[in-house]
């Protein structure tokens, strides 16, 4: 089932965030572009290598308007547990969400039921909550956080610029294609 296109319902979770237990809800995830990455659990192996990750990259994805939340199935005392015993982790400063009812995980389609926890999902959301991109990974392969920075930027690219498309490859700034020369006919 195709999920661009399909508006978040409401949600609130618990939250790990700026070293203390906090919530999440819907109407704090509107008015600005987000970026929900789901992973399997917190103390586990290639987890923190894409959550370290993202956080490197979040001054680029804030400059661009957009929140990061990532998501487990783990309670936010885990959360806040595991930013106390990883050096790395304890450097995250954007909202790590609690979501041991699965509700957030039924949603956007990651939920393994037999195991009880996420696949690799990664849902770039528009500010009205809307899911304009999305990949999934099974649990063993990690994700390439600049490859998401890239597509939320052509995101919003096409959002702003409705009658412009944009190649593979393309980077900010780059050259994007307009529908009306032809080039890929109508889309």
């Amino acid at each position: 089932m195709c999920l661009i296109g399909k508006r978040l319902e409401d949600f609130t979770v618990p939250a790990y965030y700026k070293k203390a237990i906090t919530t999440l809800s819907l109407s704090q995830v509107l008015g600005h572009w987000s970026v929900f990455v789901f992973y399997p659990a917190d103390f586990s192996f290639v987890c923190p290598t894409e959550l370290e990750e993202m956080e490197e990259l979040y001054p680029k994805f804030k400059a661009a308007g957009c929140e990061i939340y990532s998501v487990s199935e783990d309670t936010a005392y885990v959360h806040d547990a595991w930013a106390k015993s990883s050096e790395g982790i304890g450097k995250i400063t954007y909202p790590m969400l609690s979501d041991r009812a699965g509700v957030l995980a039924r949603f956007f389609g990651v939920l393994c039921e037999e195991t009880g926890t996420a696949y690799r999902g990664t849902f770039i959301m528009d500010p009205e909550g809307v899911i304009q991109a999305y990949t999934v990974n099974n649990m063993g392969i990690g994700r390439n956080g600049e490859e998401t920075l890239r597509t939320l930027e052509a995101a919003q690219f096409v959002a702003e610029h409705g009658d412009q498309v944009c190649p593979a490859h393309w980077e900010k700034n780059g050259k994007a294609i307009s529908p009306s020369e032809g080039l890929i006919g109508k889309l």
